[in-house]
């Protein structure tokens, strides 16, 4: 089941850049949105690009040298500007060209891909960017409505027979091959759309984060279909 994201208790939308890097976390709000129609021919952006990995970084110079349409032009321009803000405030956003990320295919009983409902981590405090322009857009869930895999009781059986060392050691081995960091959603869970054009700030696990960090998952992509995410 899909909800629409203004009305989700995790998710605050904001009116600016300003307000999206300036407005903290707190309660049960993990996820700020920058609510905005854009304008401009991301397709045609998208069309112009070359796909030379299954993940292709799109650098500024490639991004400049495209020739566009008006309608182009304005779609690259917005994407500049997105790039300039977030260099401004520290971050290192990345632009890509996605028709697939690589698949997780080690266990059939847990997946640790982008694919799978997950949180980012990182030592220091920051927070995760993101911004689908064309194609299919990420996912989020609340995290009263999922459950860390590694907890579902078969699956933690499952994990303990991988593991090679003692029992004090088990949950370092989790959290070293990611697997904590991956959650099963429940039954008549609702999924929320990101959409395309919005920019979003999703919480992160850190030492000094207050509030939970954001649970979200890549989208799986339509055949032949591509993405244009930037992401930092």
């Amino acid at each position: 089941m899909n909800v629409a994201f203004p009305d989700h208790p995790q998710i605050a939308v904001v009116s600016s850049f300003l307000e999206l890097t300036a407005t903290e976390f707190e309660g049960t709000t993990n996820a700020l949105c920058w609510h905005r129609r854009l304008e401009g021919d991301f397709e045609e952006l998208v069309s112009k690009l070359t796909l030379q990995e299954s993940v292709t970084e799109v650098s500024l110079e490639v991004l400049r040298a495209l020739q566009l349409s008006v309608q182009g032009n304005l779609a690259r321009a917005i994407i500049l500007r997105d790039l300039q803000a977030l260099t401004a405030i520290g971050a290192a956003p990345v632009l890509n060209l996605i028709r697939c990320y690589e698949r997780d295919t080690d266990f059939d009983f847990i997946a640790t891909d982008v694919y799978s409902f997950h949180v980012d981590r990182s030592p220091v405090a920051t927070d995760t960017f993101l911004c689908t322009y064309h194609g299919a857009p990420s996912d989020l869930i609340a995290n009263d409505q999922a459950v860390l895999k590694v907890e579902v009781p078969e699956i933690r059986e499952q994990l303990k027979g991988l593991h090679q060392g003692t029992a004090a050691e088990f949950e370092d081995f989790l959290k070293d091959n990611y697997f904590d960091l991956h959650y099963q959603a429940l039954p008549n869970a609702a999924t929320v759309s990101l959409g395309t054009g919005h920019l979003w700030r999703l919480a992160v696990d850190h030492p000094t984060q207050a509030v939970l960090p954001c649970i979200h998952r890549a989208p799986v992509e339509a055949d032949g279909g591509l993405r244009l995410l930037l992401i930092c």
